[in-house]
């Protein structure tokens, strides 16, 4: 019998993952800046309120089925048919619900236009729903390597179509076109590299079950979308399309460190959180780890961005897209704080408390709604922009925290990784802001911000490397022989 080989561990599948998004970023930074320029802030709008509508039924399309492939303590080849069956099928009633309420969405966003965007961008919304098992099993597996190829091909065969039909002049429709052609051809892609055959089929003893787990969870991410995107939907419906351009912007701006740095790590968290379910200690240990992990890693980066707001959009995006600073620095509160948000969202939904992320975000919406709607009525722009920071910071991080601390994790062990990192970073925001009014130029400015940035974040995440070390062996597991090499 030859000898088991160690499946790849959540490091190695974090490493791959953040290579993926990292070319991914910044391979498609100069498109995107392409797209902006090339479209204004007007067409620009009319994309973003298209994009709001995908993002809404992305949320719930699949029923929240396929989480259950990647916490699944057995084979997922008993319940992947079923997954199969119940995603398409919701993918299929809920695209072609989308594409009938089309025209009542673009009305009450103030952009009638969007209306054939909002169609053609939709049909994403079925190819997810028929790849989302086999991209569940990649995650499940830890194959970020297989992941970057196909992530790369949907990014770049979407964004290289997107600029030569804007140039072409069709505007928004362009990106909604290149957006579905790049979906296309990712989805064959991830059945050609599903783990298991694609299959359909309906396991009654399943078929329960995976819905008691997902529907919660499906409920939680309309809610979680509602969160996310209240103050998208705010901007468009009082402030207008062309507003929402700016704000969309300034909210991309203030992600870039996030999606980078973060988004990478939840990629590969919640099947490394199911590998510690048996070990509540070691479960415990490896959250505050990534906590650590993730504030050295990201914060300083975030605080930057804060920083240089207005030599960062006057550079990037030109003179046009200015309106967007006055968000900026506001977003990137917002977003520090659904870093670690979403992290323990990952982690209570792994160990079946999908309920109480439930509660959570719906509690935070009946805050989040008025406070949106008063912030953009008194102060435009910069008020919708404070109340979304002001919601995030002071109502949902705090809820999930104290959640979080019910499980068992210690909210002082939390408090001892982060305070740091946070000092730290406010130091490299003010350096910033001051480099910014001090410089006459952002071609000297930024890249001496973003220099002390890295820099920072380099040195914290030397301070914390046993956390590193110690993610490094996370989900590594001996691969189980086949059956047949246990005969021989």
């Amino acid at each position: 019998m030859r000898q088991a080989k160690s499946a790849p561990g959540a490091s190695n599948a974090f490493a791959w993952s953040l290579l993926n998004t990292l070319i991914s970023r910044v391979g498609t930074l100069g498109i995107g800046i392409v797209l902006a320029r090339v479209l204004g802030p007007e067409s620009f709008g009319t994309f973003a309120v298209a994009l709001v509508a995908l993002m809404a039924v992305l949320s719930f399309n699949e029923l929240g089925v396929s989480l259950a492939i990647v916490r699944w303590p057995g084979d997922p080849a008993k319940i992947v048919p079923t997954v199969n069956t119940i995603s398409v099928a919701g993918s299929g009633i809920f695209c072609a619900g989308a594409v009938f309420a089309a025209p009542a969405f673009t009305a009450a966003m103030g952009d009638p236009e969007a209306t054939d965007v909002v169609r053609v961008l939709i049909l994403s919304v079925f190819v997810n729903g028929v790849v989302a098992s086999p991209a569940a099993l990649l995650q499940r597996d830890f194959k970020e390597k297989t992941r970057l190829g196909i992530d790369q091909v949907n990014v770049w065969t979407g964004a290289v179509l997107s600029v030569v039909l804007a140039l072409a002049g069709m505007g928004a429709m362009a990106l909604a076109v290149g957006r579905v052609a790049g979906s296309l051809v990712s989805g064959a892609m991830f059945l050609a590299a599903s783990p298991l055959p694609y299959r359909f089929g309906l396991d009654r003893g399943q078929f329960v079950p995976l819905l008691r787990f997902g529907l919660p969870l499906a409920g939680t991410s309309i809610i979680f979308f509602a969160v996310g995107y209240a103050d998208q939907l705010t901007a468009g419906s009082m402030l207008g399309p062309a507003a929402l351009a700016f704000y969309v912007l300034a909210f991309n701006l203030s992600n870039w460190p996030v999606s980078i740095l973060a988004q990478p790590l939840r990629r590969v968290a919640p099947a490394a959180f199911s590998a510690l379910q048996q070990d509540k200690g070691a479960l415990n240990s490896t959250f505050v780890s990534v906590v650590a992990v993730l504030a050295a890693a990201t914060l300083p980066p975030v605080m930057f961005v804060a920083g240089s707001a207005v030599p960062l959009v006057d550079l990037v995006y030109g003179r046009d897209w200015l309106p967007a600073a006055a968000a900026l620095s506001w977003l990137v509160a917002a977003a520090v704080s659904r870093i670690f948000s979403d992290l323990a969202y990952d982690f209570m939904v792994v160990q079946g408390r999908s309920g109480t992320v439930f509660v959570i975000q719906a509690g935070s919406l009946l805050v989040l709604v008025p406070a949106l709607a008063a912030g953009a009525a008194l102060n435009g722009l910069p008020g919708l922009a404070f109340a979304q920071a002001l919601v995030s910071g002071c109502v949902l991080l705090p809820l999930y925290l104290w959640h979080v601390s019910r499980t068992g994790v210690s909210l002082r062990a939390l408090c001892s990784v982060v305070w740091v990192p946070a000092l730290a970073s406010i130091v490299v925001g003010a350096s910033s802001f001051g480099l910014a009014g001090w410089l006459p130029t952002p071609w000297l400015e930024l890249p001496i911000g973003a220099a002390l940035a890295a820099s920072t974040a380099a040195g914290l995440l030397y301070w914390r490397r046993d956390d590193v070390k110690l993610l490094r062996n996370v989900g590594r597991r001996e691969a189980r022989p086949d059956v047949a090499e246990l005969v021989r």
